[in-house]
């Protein structure tokens, strides 16, 4: 399965328990920073955007990005464990 980074920023804070919803109902998910999220789907990022663009209008930016090893960063514990286990490179 892929890995992707989902970044947004919503201009209408109101939308973002929604689009929160819809990133943690992946199986598997970590939170990056406020408005940054990863997820691992056998989805396509144009399929993972398709079902997130929902919550997004048209002065929100949303990006889904790939992501494998290597990546370099810091964060808590278990987000840099779920990195390491679920990374491919």
């Amino acid at each position: 399965m892929a890995c992707y980074i989902v970044t947004y920023d919503l201009n209408k804070e109101t939308t973002r328990p929604n689009i929160l919803k819809d990133i943690k109902a992946y199986e598997s998910w970590a939170k990056l920073s406020e408005s940054s999220y990863t997820v691992e789907t056998s989805e396509t990022p144009s399929q993972v955007f398709n079902k997130l663009k929902e919550h997004i209008d048209s002065n929100d930016n949303l990006y889904i990005i790939s992501l494998s090893k290597p990546y370099s960063g810091r964060g808590p514990k278990d987000v840099n464990e779920w990195l390491e286990s679920t990374l491919a490179g």
